[in-house]
Protein backbone atom coordinates (compact mmCIF):
# COMPACT_ATOMS: atom_id res chain seq x y z
CA UNK A 1 0.00 0.00 0.00
CA UNK A 2 1.19 3.56 -1.08
CA UNK A 3 -0.17 6.25 2.01
CA UNK A 4 -1.04 9.82 0.81
CA UNK A 5 0.94 10.96 4.15
CA UNK A 6 3.37 9.12 6.33
CA UNK A 7 4.17 11.07 9.75
CA UNK A 8 7.19 10.77 11.22
CA UNK A 9 6.51 11.44 14.86
CA UNK A 10 3.70 10.78 17.69
CA UNK A 11 3.62 14.35 19.04
CA UNK A 12 1.34 17.61 18.71
CA UNK A 13 2.83 18.38 15.67
CA UNK A 14 2.24 14.78 13.92
CA UNK A 15 -0.61 14.05 15.95
CA UNK A 16 -2.62 17.54 14.52
CA UNK A 17 -1.30 16.70 11.23
CA UNK A 18 -3.10 13.27 11.36
CA UNK A 19 -5.89 14.65 12.69
CA UNK A 20 -6.02 17.42 9.63
CA UNK A 21 -5.28 14.31 7.10
CA UNK A 22 -7.73 12.47 8.16
CA UNK A 23 -10.25 14.88 8.18
CA UNK A 24 -9.27 15.74 4.44
CA UNK A 25 -9.59 12.55 3.27
CA UNK A 26 -6.42 11.19 2.70
CA UNK A 27 -4.56 7.80 3.73
CA UNK A 28 -2.37 8.87 6.66
CA UNK A 29 0.36 6.48 8.74
CA UNK A 30 1.83 7.96 11.95
CA UNK A 31 5.08 6.01 13.08
CA UNK A 32 6.57 7.08 16.55
CA UNK A 33 9.88 5.37 17.97
CA UNK A 34 9.00 5.44 21.51
CA UNK A 35 5.88 7.15 23.30
CA UNK A 36 3.19 9.76 22.01
CA UNK A 37 2.96 13.10 23.50
CA UNK A 38 6.25 14.06 22.53
CA UNK A 39 8.39 16.45 25.29
CA UNK A 40 4.55 17.27 26.66
CA UNK A 41 4.62 14.29 28.51
CA UNK A 42 7.39 15.59 30.37
CA UNK A 43 5.47 18.34 31.41
CA UNK A 44 3.68 18.10 34.88
CA UNK A 45 1.05 21.11 33.85
CA UNK A 46 0.23 22.99 30.79
CA UNK A 47 -1.49 25.93 31.27
CA UNK A 48 -1.21 27.74 28.41
CA UNK A 49 -3.09 25.87 25.95
CA UNK A 50 -5.92 28.09 24.50
CA UNK A 51 -9.47 26.71 25.76
CA UNK A 52 -7.71 24.69 28.72
CA UNK A 53 -7.28 26.17 31.35
CA UNK A 54 -4.96 23.50 32.72
CA UNK A 55 -4.38 20.03 32.11
CA UNK A 56 -1.15 17.40 32.60
CA UNK A 57 1.02 16.69 29.73
CA UNK A 58 0.21 12.86 30.08
CA UNK A 59 -3.27 13.80 29.82
CA UNK A 60 -3.23 16.25 27.09
CA UNK A 61 -1.21 13.74 24.98
CA UNK A 62 -3.55 10.72 26.11
CA UNK A 63 -6.40 13.52 24.56
CA UNK A 64 -4.57 13.84 21.48
CA UNK A 65 -4.01 10.32 20.71
CA UNK A 66 -7.39 9.05 21.22
CA UNK A 67 -8.91 11.62 19.00
CA UNK A 68 -6.68 10.87 16.30
CA UNK A 69 -6.86 7.01 16.66
CA UNK A 70 -10.94 7.30 17.07
CA UNK A 71 -11.12 8.93 13.25
CA UNK A 72 -9.61 5.49 12.56
CA UNK A 73 -6.30 6.76 11.86
CA UNK A 74 -3.15 4.49 12.20
CA UNK A 75 -0.65 4.77 14.81
CA UNK A 76 2.49 2.63 14.67
CA UNK A 77 4.81 2.07 17.51
CA UNK A 78 7.90 1.69 14.97
CA UNK A 79 11.26 3.56 14.59
CA UNK A 80 12.43 4.39 11.41
CA UNK A 81 16.05 3.27 10.62
CA UNK A 82 16.49 4.60 7.20
CA UNK A 83 14.39 7.26 4.83
CA UNK A 84 14.36 7.98 1.09
CA UNK A 85 12.92 11.04 0.41
CA UNK A 86 13.64 12.05 -2.82
CA UNK A 87 12.14 8.70 -4.66
CA UNK A 88 8.39 8.63 -5.63
CA UNK A 89 6.99 7.33 -3.88
CA UNK A 90 9.22 7.84 -0.58
CA UNK A 91 10.56 4.96 1.32
CA UNK A 92 10.59 4.79 5.16
CA UNK A 93 11.82 1.35 6.59
CA UNK A 94 11.72 0.53 10.34
CA UNK A 95 12.92 -2.92 12.21
CA UNK A 96 9.57 -4.01 11.06
CA UNK A 97 9.00 -3.01 7.44
CA UNK A 98 9.05 -0.36 4.91
CA UNK A 99 6.40 2.09 3.91
CA UNK A 100 5.39 4.28 0.96
CA UNK A 101 4.26 7.37 0.67
CA UNK A 102 3.46 10.30 -1.57
CA UNK A 103 4.23 12.70 0.69
CA UNK A 104 6.33 12.88 3.86
CA UNK A 105 5.69 14.70 7.09
CA UNK A 106 8.82 15.21 9.13
CA UNK A 107 7.33 15.94 13.32
CA UNK A 108 10.28 14.26 15.29
CA UNK A 109 10.55 16.93 17.37
CA UNK A 110 13.55 17.36 19.39
CA UNK A 111 15.92 15.35 21.94
CA UNK A 112 17.45 16.35 25.25
CA UNK A 113 20.49 18.27 25.48
CA UNK A 114 23.67 16.67 27.81
CA UNK A 115 25.70 18.02 30.33
CA UNK A 116 28.68 16.86 28.93
CA UNK A 117 30.31 16.27 32.55
CA UNK A 118 32.09 13.51 33.87
CA UNK A 119 29.91 11.13 35.71
CA UNK A 120 26.52 12.14 33.54
CA UNK A 121 26.60 9.00 31.42
CA UNK A 122 27.91 6.67 33.82
CA UNK A 123 25.71 7.17 36.19
CA UNK A 124 22.66 7.87 34.33
CA UNK A 125 19.59 5.74 35.17
CA UNK A 126 21.15 5.28 38.90
CA UNK A 127 20.30 9.48 40.08
CA UNK A 128 21.22 11.02 36.80
CA UNK A 129 17.81 11.92 34.53
CA UNK A 130 16.48 13.75 32.03
CA UNK A 131 12.53 13.51 33.10
CA UNK A 132 10.89 15.20 36.38
CA UNK A 133 7.50 13.64 36.08
CA UNK A 134 8.82 9.94 35.01
CA UNK A 135 11.41 9.46 38.37
CA UNK A 136 10.54 12.24 40.84
CA UNK A 137 8.61 9.70 42.73
CA UNK A 138 11.80 7.98 43.23
CA UNK A 139 13.08 10.94 45.05
CA UNK A 140 10.45 11.10 47.31
CA UNK A 141 12.05 12.51 50.97
CA UNK A 142 14.95 12.51 49.30
CA UNK A 143 17.56 15.71 47.96
CA UNK A 144 17.68 16.18 44.39
CA UNK A 145 19.21 19.08 42.27
CA UNK A 146 17.64 20.47 38.96
CA UNK A 147 20.71 22.00 36.04
CA UNK A 148 18.93 24.41 33.79
CA UNK A 149 17.73 27.86 33.75
CA UNK A 150 14.44 27.88 31.05
CA UNK A 151 10.52 26.81 31.79
CA UNK A 152 11.23 23.13 31.56
CA UNK A 153 13.58 23.26 34.74
CA UNK A 154 11.42 25.97 36.59
CA UNK A 155 8.44 23.63 36.49
CA UNK A 156 10.89 20.44 37.05
CA UNK A 157 11.71 22.31 40.88
CA UNK A 158 8.41 22.94 41.24
CA UNK A 159 7.49 20.09 40.59
CA UNK A 160 10.35 18.00 43.02
CA UNK A 161 9.69 20.36 45.64
CA UNK A 162 6.51 18.38 46.01
CA UNK A 163 8.13 15.47 46.87
CA UNK A 164 11.55 16.04 47.97
CA UNK A 165 12.52 17.53 51.02
CA UNK A 166 14.91 20.26 49.29
CA UNK A 167 15.47 20.83 45.55
CA UNK A 168 18.50 22.81 44.55
CA UNK A 169 18.26 24.71 41.03
CA UNK A 170 21.57 25.54 39.12
CA UNK A 171 21.75 27.63 37.01
CA UNK A 172 24.98 29.07 35.12
CA UNK A 173 23.65 32.71 34.36
CA UNK A 174 22.70 35.33 36.85
CA UNK A 175 19.22 35.02 35.44
CA UNK A 176 16.12 32.76 34.71
CA UNK A 177 15.04 32.37 30.95
CA UNK A 178 11.53 31.12 31.75
CA UNK A 179 8.38 32.80 32.25
CA UNK A 180 8.33 35.56 34.97
CA UNK A 181 4.95 33.60 36.73
CA UNK A 182 7.60 30.51 36.72
CA UNK A 183 10.27 32.52 38.81
CA UNK A 184 8.21 33.84 41.06
CA UNK A 185 6.40 30.66 42.28
CA UNK A 186 9.99 28.99 42.27
CA UNK A 187 11.36 31.75 44.49
CA UNK A 188 8.45 31.36 46.78
CA UNK A 189 8.59 27.68 47.26
CA UNK A 190 11.07 27.60 50.87
CA UNK A 191 12.51 24.45 50.03
CA UNK A 192 13.87 25.28 46.44
CA UNK A 193 17.52 26.71 46.91
CA UNK A 194 18.80 28.92 44.16
CA UNK A 195 22.46 28.66 42.82
CA UNK A 196 23.21 31.11 40.06
CA UNK A 197 26.21 31.99 38.30
CA UNK A 198 27.39 28.09 38.71
CA UNK A 199 27.62 24.96 36.50
CA UNK A 200 27.98 20.94 37.39
CA UNK A 201 31.96 20.12 36.99
CA UNK A 202 31.12 16.35 37.80
CA UNK A 203 28.67 13.87 38.97
CA UNK A 204 29.85 11.77 41.97
CA UNK A 205 28.83 8.94 43.51
CA UNK A 206 30.05 4.86 43.47
CA UNK A 207 27.35 3.08 42.12
CA UNK A 208 24.49 6.08 42.18
CA UNK A 209 24.50 9.89 42.53
CA UNK A 210 26.38 11.06 45.59
CA UNK A 211 27.18 14.72 44.77
CA UNK A 212 27.90 16.88 42.50
CA UNK A 213 31.19 18.89 42.41
CA UNK A 214 30.32 22.80 41.46
CA UNK A 215 31.23 25.67 40.22
CA UNK A 216 30.65 29.54 40.37
CA UNK A 217 31.59 30.75 36.78
CA UNK A 218 32.05 34.18 38.21
CA UNK A 219 34.51 33.77 41.20
CA UNK A 220 35.82 29.85 39.72
CA UNK A 221 34.81 29.09 43.26
CA UNK A 222 34.30 25.17 43.67
CA UNK A 223 31.92 23.66 45.85
CA UNK A 224 30.75 20.25 46.74
CA UNK A 225 26.63 19.50 46.98
CA UNK A 226 25.48 16.37 48.55
CA UNK A 227 22.13 15.13 46.88
CA UNK A 228 20.93 11.97 45.97
CA UNK A 229 19.52 12.87 42.15
CA UNK A 230 20.12 15.05 39.45
CA UNK A 231 17.97 16.58 36.92
CA UNK A 232 18.78 17.66 33.59
CA UNK A 233 17.01 20.40 32.13
CA UNK A 234 19.18 22.70 29.75
CA UNK A 235 17.59 22.60 26.41
CA UNK A 236 16.81 20.31 24.19
CA UNK A 237 18.92 19.85 20.43
CA UNK A 238 17.34 18.22 17.05
CA UNK A 239 17.46 15.38 16.20
CA UNK A 240 17.81 15.03 12.05
CA UNK A 241 21.11 13.42 11.09
CA UNK A 242 18.63 10.83 9.58
CA UNK A 243 17.13 13.33 6.85
CA UNK A 244 20.59 14.93 6.46
CA UNK A 245 21.81 15.27 2.30
CA UNK A 246 17.71 14.78 1.58
CA UNK A 247 16.28 18.01 2.86
CA UNK A 248 18.34 21.37 3.76
CA UNK A 249 19.57 21.56 7.46
CA UNK A 250 20.53 25.13 8.78
CA UNK A 251 23.87 25.10 11.14
CA UNK A 252 21.77 24.14 14.20
CA UNK A 253 20.87 21.05 12.58
CA UNK A 254 17.30 21.86 12.65
CA UNK A 255 15.18 21.47 8.93
CA UNK A 256 15.10 24.50 6.88
CA UNK A 257 11.19 25.16 6.51
CA UNK A 258 8.94 28.45 6.71
CA UNK A 259 5.33 28.83 8.03
CA UNK A 260 3.95 26.84 4.97
CA UNK A 261 6.28 24.05 6.64
CA UNK A 262 7.81 23.13 3.30
CA UNK A 263 11.05 21.38 2.75
CA UNK A 264 13.50 21.88 0.00
CA UNK A 265 12.64 18.15 -0.73
CA UNK A 266 9.37 18.59 -2.75
CA UNK A 267 6.78 16.67 -1.15
CA UNK A 268 8.45 16.50 2.00
CA UNK A 269 7.00 19.15 5.18
CA UNK A 270 8.46 19.53 8.48
CA UNK A 271 5.99 20.31 11.26
CA UNK A 272 6.95 21.04 14.96
CA UNK A 273 10.14 21.35 16.61
CA UNK A 274 12.44 20.13 14.46
CA UNK A 275 12.07 22.65 11.87
CA UNK A 276 13.59 26.70 11.75
CA UNK A 277 11.35 28.68 13.86
CA UNK A 278 11.19 31.50 16.67
CA UNK A 279 8.85 29.95 19.06
CA UNK A 280 9.16 26.21 19.73
CA UNK A 281 5.60 25.75 21.95
CA UNK A 282 2.84 23.28 21.72
CA UNK A 283 0.55 25.71 20.18
CA UNK A 284 3.01 26.47 17.56
CA UNK A 285 3.48 22.74 16.88
CA UNK A 286 -0.21 21.84 16.50
CA UNK A 287 -0.61 24.81 13.98
CA UNK A 288 2.63 23.61 11.85
CA UNK A 289 0.59 20.46 11.94
CA UNK A 290 -2.44 21.67 11.03
CA UNK A 291 -0.47 23.79 8.15
CA UNK A 292 1.65 20.72 6.78
CA UNK A 293 -0.95 18.62 6.50
CA UNK A 294 -3.14 20.53 4.62
CA UNK A 295 -0.45 21.34 2.02
CA UNK A 296 0.11 17.75 1.80
CA UNK A 297 -3.34 16.62 1.37
CA UNK A 298 -2.89 19.38 -1.64
CA UNK A 299 0.11 17.71 -3.35
CA UNK A 300 -1.31 14.43 -2.60
CA UNK A 301 -4.76 15.75 -4.74
CA UNK A 302 -2.72 16.98 -7.69
CA UNK A 303 -1.18 13.54 -8.00
CA UNK A 304 -4.61 11.86 -8.12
Amino acid sequence: MVYDILILGGGPAGLTAALYAKRAGVSVLVLEKTIYGGQVINTPTVENYPGIASITGVDLAMALHDQVTGLGVEVRMEEPTSCQLDTDPKVVTTSRGSYEAKTVILANGVKRRQLGCPGEERLAGRGVSYCATCDGAFFQGKVTAIVGGGNTALEDALFLANHCTTVHLIHRRDAFRGSAILVQAVEKRENIVLHYDTVVEEIQGENKVESLRLKNVQTGEETALAADGVFVAVGLMPDNEAFAGQVELDKAGYIVAGEDCRTSQPGVYAAGDTRTKAVRQIVTAAADGAVAALGAAGVVGTVK
